[in-house]
């Protein structure tokens, strides 16, 4: 399996259309980190980019996000990727938590590309 986490220094960013990179992480069988790198972000907004297919392409299967509009989680599951919205902080302790079955979707979208609402997101939501 891989994932894709939009990225900025280290952290997951808030926005995955206007993040620095992509953090890509492969995931084993026995659900252990196989290898990491990273995917440069297209210029502009990545909802209006090619992202989506170029990591179809590269065997992406899911997102792990800060946030997004309808319209970006529409086009990469129509490439085939699961979107996990409403994470935050450090990309890898992020991947170790999602292994550990404690990350879940925040079915909160953005409505409109500049919203205001990221700061007051949750870190993550437990599943409990």
């Amino acid at each position: 399996m891989k994932l894709a986490i939009p990225t900025r220094d280290g952290v997951v960013d808030s926005h995955f259309g206007h993040c620095a990179y992509y953090t890509i992480v492969e995931i084993g069988d026995k659900k252990e980190v196989m290898s990491t790198s990273t995917l440069e972000s297209p210029e502009g907004c990545g909802c209006k980019s090619n992202i989506a297919y170029q990591m179809k392409d590269m065997g992406i299967t899911l997102m792990l996000a800060g946030n997004m509009g309808q319209g970006a989680v529409d086009k990469l599951a129509s490439c085939g990727i699961e979107v996990i919205k409403g994470c935050q902080g450090d990309v890898m302790k992020l991947v170790e938590d999602y292994l550990a079955g404690k990350v879940v979707d925040n079915p909160q979208v953005c409505d409109h590309h500049d919203c205001g609402h990221h700061g007051d997101e949750p870190k993550f939501r437990l599943a409990l």
